[in-house]
């Protein structure tokens, strides 16, 4: 072998050795400090550690923010697209998609039934962790004993097929089966501005005069978008609905 080919080999082994150092301390910190410590494109770039066994991941992590913004932006970009960056395979982009998710399951598996809800911050706190990967409109509902206690959590609606008929009709049967007693409504705005609309009103008053005749209540019904949210009955303009 030549020098040249000696020097080149031993350059690549000093090379690799920097790289695993690099990696085993961002692990180590990450493992000491927690991810307070950390940049987004570092957090991007310590998960990308799994596609990429060999490769320098800290590049691919600045491209993808630089890309789509953020690193929610990232999380939220479509699989096509995060396959458009240089350095993002097939594996890595089924990851970033498979984030948002499990961080769903995660928070929807942490949330217990019995849980008493004591005002719309509460009730905000149960029903978000159902939508964190949510790019489309989707209504559902808390339903509560009568103690405010969480008996379960549904969605009222699938996809664009629902109007505030079929809202309110699934709510009773819901209502029917859980044997709830106060049912707090919800849905999510993906444009990112939680206000009501006047259709969230009549979907609301719906719900109300069909639920009447069971004794069962509607006493809220929670806007969110994206990490705000809008409580109508805690609004001076919405909350005679609730009453």
């Amino acid at each position: 072998m030549s020098n040249r080919a000696v020097e080149k080999s031993n350059n690549k082994k000093t090379g690799s050795q920097l790289h695993a150092g690099h990696r085993q301390r961002m692990r180590q910190k990450y493992l000491k400090t927690g991810a307070e410590s950390f940049h987004p494109h570092e957090m991007l770039e310590m998960l990308l550690f799994a596609c990429n066994p060999r490769r320098d991941t800290n590049p691919i992590a600045h491209r993808l923010i630089d890309t789509f913004g953020s690193f929610s932006g990232v999380l939220n970009a479509p699989y096509e697209e995060l396959l458009k960056v240089d350095g993002v395979g097939e594996a890595a982009a089924f990851l970033l998609k498979l984030l948002p998710a499990s961080a769903r399951v995660y928070m929807e598996d942490s949330v217990r039934e019995g849980v008493v809800i004591r005002n719309s911050e509460d009730a905000y706190r149960q029903l978000r962790v159902h939508y964190v990967d949510q790019t489309v409109e989707q209504p559902s509902a808390l339903f509560l004993d009568a103690k405010h206690r969480v008996i379960n959590w549904a969605k009222t609606g699938s996809g664009s097929n629902f109007s505030s008929e079929i809202i309110a009709k699934t709510l009773v049967s819901m209502a029917m089966k859980y044997n709830a007693v106060y049912i707090i409504m919800c849905h999510n705005h993906p444009s990112g501005v939680a206000l009501p609309s006047e259709q969230d009103c009549i979907a609301t008053r719906t719900a109300q005069a069909l639920l009447k005749p069971m004794d069962t209540r509607i006493v809220d019904h929670i806007i969110l978008g994206g990490d705000d949210y809008v409580s109508m009955a805690d609004s001076q303009r919405y909350k005679m609905l609730f009453i």
